[in-house]
């Protein structure tokens, strides 16, 4: 299981000297998010291309406010800035964003979910696409340069988007997803699919909150306060009430370096392919045993 950080940044600047120390600590990714800030693709275009050796990826890019097409076009071109190393992780975004800030149907996410790949996976593998479904529609080619395979992933907690992650895309990427549910829910299912369509194993990218400490009552308690939208919204909810937790910090690891090694190794016996750390509290005692479990 590969190890690697979860970043977040106001500015280029500050982004691209996380990833510069992410990059000499040896991890193997990087991943950042497509919220209101930068734009991720852009943003790691920019820095990655200045520092080499380290997988970068987004988790997510939200697909509504995109059409597959100019979003193939904007991550080949991404990832050839950063010599193939980009990894693309896409998603639905939730329904209060999608519905009240963009102002499109949240109607039939699933669906919205297919027909987006149906699209930009042909695009992304092989530049050109023809289809037409009932909601999105696509006629073209594109001449932009390839730098090898590009990893496509999304962002898949209910059953038939994890179907969609195993059978047609590279695999999945998820957050607030407790190691029980990862085991009995996401990897089988994604696992599965893949085996049926014939494709090689999935990629299971696996993001949670990350403190070493004393005092984990405290740090549960902080990642409460730190990651609380997560425990309202209705897709992270499901997974939290899955694994039978109140809140985001129920499923942060948390502990001394002893325990969360321990709980980042489970991940991997569950099927987890790559691991990612978003730390908190005790950043540079959290950092340490991060790097502990890195290959030598």
């Amino acid at each position: 299981m590969r190890v690697g950080l979860f970043l977040e940044a106001d500015s280029l600047d500050t982004l691209r000297e996380r990833v510069a120390g992410a990059a000499g600590d040896g991890f193997g990714s990087v991943w950042t998010s497509n919220i209101f800030g930068l734009d991720a693709l852009t943003a790691l275009a920019v820095v990655g291309s200045q520092i080499p050796g380290i997988e970068l990826g987004t988790a997510v890019v939200p697909t509504y406010p995109r059409h597959p097409a100019a979003l193939a076009q904007q991550a080949l071109t991404a990832d050839a800035a950063l010599g193939g190393r980009l990894a693309l992780g896409i998603g639905l975004s939730h329904q209060v964003v999608v519905e009240q800030m963009y102002g499109y149907s949240f109607d039939r996410p699933a669906r919205h979910m297919k027909e987006y790949l149906d699209i930009l996976l042909p695009l992304v593998r092989d530049g050109r696409v023809k289809y037409r479904g009932e909601t999105l529609t696509a006629n073209l080619a594109l001449s932009t340069p390839r730098t090898g395979t590009l990893p496509v992933l999304i962002a898949a907690l209910a059953p038939r988007m994890l179907r969609l992650a195993g059978a047609v895309a590279d695999g999945t990427v998820l957050w607030m997803t407790g190691p029980k549910t990862v085991r009995d829910h996401v990897a089988p299912a994604v696992t599965a699919a893949a085996e049926e369509a014939g494709r090689d194993a999935p990629r299971i990218v696996c993001a949670l909150p990350v403190c070493v400490t004393d005092d984990p009552a405290a740090a549960r308690t902080r990642a409460n306060e730190v990651f609380a939208v997560y425990g309202t919204l209705p897709s992270y909810r499901a997974m939290l009430d899955r694994e039978g937790a109140a809140g985001p910090g129920d499923v942060a690891l948390v502990g001394t370096e002893d325990d969360v090694r321990e709980q980042i190794e489970a991940l991997a016996a569950h099927g987890v392919t790559d691991f990612v750390a978003a730390e908190y509290g005790s950043r540079e005692r959290t950092r340490a045993l991060l790097k502990d479990l890195l290959p030598r």
